[in-house]
């Protein structure tokens, strides 16, 4: 049996660790007053678990009867209900500053992603299309390069998440907006790599552009929020 799925899981935890800690340190603009990382953690394993079931399901195979195969990188991990399952998740727990804890935890969780995608180093499925451009990779005993198309999506997921907790730090940002822009970004960037990969015509395309369709709606109508409350405020008085 194949464990590889807990390798990847590392690949994604520890940068989803570092960029909580280094928002912490820096203040992080959603000033959230709950725990982000307990937060973040159990709604990582929560839709690690969804999108494995998920996965499972899908292939036919029965997770009451097979549970061993929760931790077996045969059929992957479904995306879709993966993610929508952490989102729901963190935001059930954060229920009473929702849009606090999701901004919190919008730059992490890219971070997180983009960690999950260079993980595939440790499953080896790091390849898509072929290709002969320099940086192309074989599989072992091949002679067909291709394009390392999961370490595209990483490190595209991880400029993202770099520029979200900049832009958070510095910008102070539309509560929402930065839940919005990530969740947003996270779809995009698996649409536009999504023709490099070799399952293009069986890949999740339709939870990539509700990722992408979704987060720009939050982020747009979570700005328009804000603009109103900024010109229904009273005005300041002087002392």
């Amino acid at each position: 049996m194949e464990f590889s799925l807990l390798g990847a899981v590392f690949f994604a935890v520890i940068p989803l660790y570092i960029t909580i800690y280094w928002e912490a340190r820096r203040g992080n603009a959603a000033a959230c007053s709950k725990s982000l990382w307990d937060i973040a953690l159990t709604a990582g394993v929560v839709g690690l678990i969804a999108g494995r079931v998920a996965a499972m399901v899908g292939d036919g195979v029965n997770p009451l009867t097979h549970p061993a195969d929760l931790l077996i990188v045969r059929g992957g991990v479904a995306t879709g209900p993966a993610a929508l399952a952490a989102i729901l998740t963190a935001a059930w727990m954060g229920r009473d500053e929702v849009w606090p804890v999701l901004d919190g935890l919008s730059a992490a969780a890219v971070a997180g992603l983009s960690g999950w995608h260079a993980g595939c180093l440790a499953r080896d499925a790091c390849l898509g299309t072929p290709t002969d451009l320099p940086w192309a990779m074989a599989q072992s005993g091949s002679t067909v390069t291709r394009h390392p198309v999961e370490l595209y999506a990483a490190v595209a997921l991880a400029l993202v998440a770099g520029a979200i907790a900049l832009w958070k730090m510095r910008g102070r940002p539309s509560l929402g907006v930065p839940a919005g822009l990530a969740i947003a970004s996270s779809g995009l960037v698996r649409l536009a790599t999504e023709p490099l990969r070799p399952t293009l015509s069986s890949g999740p395309i339709g939870w990539y552009w509700l990722g992408l369709v979704v987060g720009l709606s939050i982020a747009g109508w979570r700005w328009n929020v804000a603009r109103r409350s900024e010109r229904h405020a009273p005005p300041a008085t002087s002392q």
